[in-house]
């Protein structure tokens, strides 16, 4: 037997269950449209990547009781120009940060609440607001308010594929409890996720070298909903090998370590292969602006693993670890428990340190901190690694999400391969970020291009379905 929610169509129907998805279903609900929420997870899982958040990057004018100061919707468009190299839809990305300015107000309207500014260690607390509690807590609201508004929503309940009529969506395919089941409704909203748990599809534009790849995120998130739309004659936009992907302690598991795993020590460390080599500046920007580009970095070393070294008078300037530093007196010895050549790591730093110019270290932003003669340079926080005992972490590629998805207009909706949009369909979160985000990342602009074009979705979709 099939739901009760499943045997009558629903106005909107909303594939997914992270930010993104409840944005559109609350804003939906609220113009009076009857909703149904697909989650491919259990209670337990449910939330997609937006469970493993901690922030949302978004524009406002002055401080508040969660950021510190003001962050213009101008910085903000230059942030994301320099982190994305301009590979971005710009009218779209300008929108988006314009529009992000209520983002905090309308999220704590709907119960979640953001915790003081955090000092010291991330260098968000004037950008970014962050949620009390984090992902889940933020989640957990989330649900709450679609419970109170009774929205309908069938956990453990997989899209297998969506049906169409032309440029029009009919159905959705969904396989709960063995069974598979025709869901009807009269307007859609995808916002179901990346394809970053799905590694035969990484492999299309990774290679064989996908198989090393960590998943930060929901092991869920394989794509379906996004290849079917794409067999359907929906626009693609980006390419499969573009994605958020920082580096993350390799000996976290394959899927879900969540952002715990994350290690942010780079910009005060050396980094170096599994050959005892540095490949790229490690003090390149401040870490939430630039940390998304080591996942590619790690990819592309031998065995897609490097290592981290900072010594003793780095420990406590950045968040601290879930899995606890390798630690040893001597550089060698240090080497030697990372499986990395040691006379070519000892001779790596040894170069390093004599490249170190005298500078003023601040940890908490770019310093000017340099080495000269050295290459690849450092060009922030450069400190000789000389004071024992010396620490290292291990690191690979962690994906956080893809950015290969589908092509939308101002009004989240998803174009055709004539380049018209369909006619009931929309798109919002992960499976559309790539329209801004062709390349790079910085921190918490996910949640906002979530939140965004989430209540965009769900308001279009709304209107449409009443009318």
């Amino acid at each position: 037997m099939p739901p009760t929610a499943f045997l009558e169509p629903h106005d909107v129907l909303i594939l997914g269950a992270g930010n993104a998805a409840m944005s559109a279903a609350i804003t939906a609900r609220k113009m009076g449209a009857s909703v149904l929420m697909i989650e491919s997870a259990d209670k337990d899982l449910r939330g997609g990547n937006s469970r493993h958040v901690r922030n949302i990057r978004y524009s406002h004018n002055a401080a508040t009781d969660y950021v510190t100061g003001a962050y213009e919707a101008s910085e903000y468009m230059t942030d994301l120009m320099r982190v994305t190299d301009g590979n971005t839809n710009e009218e779209l990305m300008r929108f988006m940060i314009e529009a992000s300015e209520d983002c905090a107000d309308w999220m704590i309207e709907q119960g979640i609440k953001f915790q003081p500014p955090l000092s010291g260690t991330l260098g968000l607390a004037r950008t970014n607001a962050f949620f009390l509690g984090g992902g889940k807590a933020m989640m957990n609201s989330y649900f709450k308010t679609c419970e109170k508004l009774g929205i309908d929503i069938v956990f453990e309940a997989e899209v297998e594929d969506v049906e169409m009529e032309g440029s029009k969506f009919v159905a959705a395919q969904v396989r709960h409890k063995g069974e598979l089941h025709r869901v009807e409704a009269r307007t859609v909203v995808l916002a179901s996720g990346g394809f970053e748990a799905n590694i035969e599809w990484l492999k299309e534009g990774w290679g064989d070298i996908a198989e090393n790849f960590l998943v930060r995120g929901s092991p869920m998130n394989t794509g379906k909903v996004l290849r079917s739309m794409l067999n359907n004659g929906a626009k693609s936009v980006g390419v499969p090998e573009q994605c958020h992907a920082v580096a993350i302690d390799g000996r976290a598991p394959q899927f879900d370590g969540g952002i715990s795993t994350r290690v942010d020590c780079v910009i005060f460390s050396v980094v170096v292969n599994k050959n005892g080599d540095r490949f790229y500046d490690e003090g390149e920007d401040i870490w939430p602006k630039r940390y998304a580009i080591w996942g590619r970095l790690v990819a592309k070393q031998p065995d897609q693993v490097a290592y981290a070294v900072i010594d003793s008078k780095s420990m406590g300037l950045f968040m601290p670890t879930v899995y606890s530093p390798i630690q040893s007196d001597t550089l060698a010895g240090l080497a030697e428990q990372l499986g990395v050549d040691a006379p070519t790591m000892e001779k790596t730093i040894a170069d390093y340190n004599a490249g170190v110019q005298p500078g003023d270290f601040n940890a908490t932003e770019p310093d000017g901190c340099h080495t000269e003669g050295v290459e690849p340079k450092k060009s922030n926080w450069a400190r000789k690694i000389d004071t024992p005992p010396y620490y290292g972490y291990p690191v690979k590629m962690g994906i956080t999400f893809t950015y290969l998805g589908l092509e939308v207009n101002k009004r989240a909706q998803v174009f055709m391969n004539d380049d018209k949009p369909a006619q009931n369909i929309w798109a919002a979160g992960e499976i559309m970020a790539g329209n801004i985000l062709g390349q790079g990342y910085a921190g918490g602009t996910g949640m906002a291009i979530g939140n965004v074009f989430g209540r965009i979705a769900g308001e279009e979709a709304a209107r449409h379905a009443r009318n």
